[in-house]
């Protein structure tokens, strides 16, 4: 079977589209034909030990991130049925981002009706998935958004803050795209000094003002690090108003809590999917180019 293969490190150009043995399933396990980075598609075998599953099975799946292949092995327990209403093509992107925000927004940091829940990359699949269950739960949604770009180098951040009438707001640096230009992204995001949840792909440069934000019992998911892994915690400020920091991933949990997972979104998010709509980033059959723009 065809697999994309990374003969060695390097950019995107070093995805390649090779040959490999074809796959044997464990007694537990489905081998599911057409998958991807994140799966859709037929099964074509069952494992001895597989009762809900048959050939022929339309499905989607979570995946460990080895999915670019013809055909993939997948742990019964991570297999979803296509839902109502949404294309086999279309359903692969929707396992990953539901179990995310399930798991990290609802499972653990138990997002109640009436609470506020604040998004960072509310653009982003996990980011718009995050929106509108929270929404579905009668959440009050607010996403972080730039709204400005300003030069670090020559402007007086406070001062620039207090004068645009930004007192008491959470605002923090996002990333430096050009430290030869002194360019800076800063989000002011207002009105929400404390907020009961939030969900953080960014990690050091947001964790301060995440922390500032929560309200008493907040609770903090982190699933990111794009600003950075290491921060400071005065763990008095945590410990006054009870806060709540986890860090987690989907990646190294294990079979069983992963199928756990997956069957709560089953049973929790499936039934309010009504349809999805899907943007493509690049029209081309290949790897590389769209690795490359992402």
């Amino acid at each position: 079977m065809k697999a994309v293969v990374i003969a060695t490190s390097g950019d995107p150009q070093v995805l390649q589209v090779q040959e490999v043995e074809n796959l044997e399933i464990g007694d537990d396990e489905v081998l599911i034909r057409y998958p991807g980075l994140e799966c859709s598609g037929i099964i074509k075998a069952v494992g001895k030990v597989v009762v809900r599953w048959k050939v022929g099975d339309q499905v989607c799946s979570l995946l460990s991130g080895e999915g670019h292949a013809e055909k993939l092995a997948v742990p019964a327990g991570q297999v979803l049925p296509v839902p109502s209403g949404v294309s086999l093509k279309d359903a692969a992107g929707i396992p990953e981002v539901a179990c995310t925000v399930w798991s990290t927004v609802l499972m653990m940091s138990r997002l109640s009706a009436g609470e506020t829940f604040l998004v960072h990359g509310g653009s982003i699949g996990i980011g718009m998935f995050a929106i509108q269950r929270a929404k579905y739960q009668r959440a009050r949604v607010f996403v972080i958004a730039v709204d400005v770009c300003i030069n670090y180098k020559t402007e007086d951040i406070p001062a620039w803050v207090e004068e645009t009438g930004g007192k008491g707001i959470f605002y923090c640096i996002l990333t430096i795209i050009s430290t030869e230009d002194g360019i800076a992204f800063y989000f002011l995001v207002h009105q929400i000094h404390y907020v009961n949840v939030i969900l953080d792909n960014i990690g050091r440069a947001y964790f301060w003002g995440d922390i500032d934000s929560l309200n008493v019992d907040g609770r903090l998911f982190i699933i990111g690090f794009q600003g950075g892994t290491v921060a400071e915690a005065n763990l008095l400020g945590l410990l006054a108003r009870r806060l709540t920091v986890q860090v987690a991933g989907l990646r190294n949990r294990s079979l069983e809590n992963k199928s756990v997972i997956v069957s709560e979104v089953e049973k929790n998010v499936w039934p309010i999917i009504t349809g999805v709509q899907v943007f493509s980033i690049d029209g081309s059959n290949k790897g590389s180019p769209a690795h490359g723009k992402q």
